[in-house]
């Protein structure tokens, strides 16, 4: 059925999540869902209400992360309706399909009954008041990403790269899924990880192990800002599946992710009211 030039989707409100701020990558392996969990205890840190969503429905990580993996998931009801009730964390509610799914399993799912099933955890999870959603996109473009920006509100995107060519070419995708005449979801940023490793025997050398330069090439490619440069730490396998998450022993990290963090704030309430935003286009209208 053909679309006509009123069109415009219809999104789920969710209310009480004043906003929701997706992380993405255009390739695996670059270190987004590192980034999601340590902007959002980031943000936690500085007192704001915070969940975080595991969107990557055929890889979660999320729960391991956060040191989560095997804890029941409950489920409440609200009048008629049944919700989950997410597992909190450091002072965050969490939720991932790692947690409801037997994790020795893969996930065989074709697109449209994968973006249902995480349609059901934006919708369906009793989150309460958040001030900020971090979800952790899965790699790429396809039917999850699409699905969820059609039909939920989405604040603001941040795309994680490294600084390697073939990297940032993938990473170009991702960041060209939220422009204006695809998703038109605001770009708040570009993460570049593993910038460079620094033994911990000689904490003033950097060896740049994958290029340079690849972030803020992207990011001023697409006119937006650099948020930080992350470099490579080599006690990874020490910190993996545990705490990940900020450590204050390594200062150039724990600066770096509250500087996304704060970049984020500020991108945000700069933002006009949802109401006042243009609509999300429809995927029919924007076919070439």
């Amino acid at each position: 059925m053909a679309c006509d030039e009123n069109c415009a989707l219809k999104r789920t409100k969710l209310e009480n999540i004043h906003n929701i701020v997706v992380v993405a990558s255009g390739k695996g392996g670059v270190g987004k869902s590192t980034v999601t969990a340590n902007l959002a205890l980031s943000l936690a840190k500085q007192g704001y209400r915070v969940g975080v969503l595991d969107a990557d429905i055929y890889g979660p990580s999320i729960h391991k992360m956060f040191g989560i993996e095997g804890q029941p998931v409950d489920a409440t009801y609200v009048g008629e309706e049944e919700y989950l009730v997410p597992v909190e964390k450091y002072g965050m509610k969490i939720i991932s399909l790692g947690l409801l799914v037997d994790n020795k399993q893969a996930v065989i799912w074709r697109g449209p009954m994968a973006a249902g099933a995480l349609s059901q955890l934006f919708s369906k999870t009793q989150w309460g008041e958040l001030d900020y959603l971090v979800v952790d996109f899965p790699p790429g473009t396809g039917d999850i990403q699409i699905s969820t920006m059609q039909q939920f509100e989405v604040d603001g995107a941040i795309v994680v790269t490294t600084p390697q060519v073939l990297a940032v070419n993938d990473a170009r995708k991702g960041a060209e899924m939220f422009s204006a005449d695809k998703m038109n979801v605001p770009l708040i940023g570009i993460v570049e990880n593993m910038s460079w490793f620094t033994p911990k025997e000689h904490p003033t050398e950097k060896y740049l192990l994958f290029g340079k330069g690849g972030g803020q090439k992207l990011a001023d490619e697409f006119h937006t800002q650099l948020l930080a440069q992350i470099p490579l730490i080599q006690d990874v396998e020490e910190i993996e599946n545990q705490d990940c998450l900020l450590s204050t022993t390594n200062e150039e990290i724990f600066k770096a992710f509250e500087a996304i963090a704060d970049k984020t704030v500020d991108f945000l309430e700069k933002l006009p009211p949802r109401e006042e935003r243009p609509n999300n286009p429809c995927t029919n209208c924007s076919k070439k």
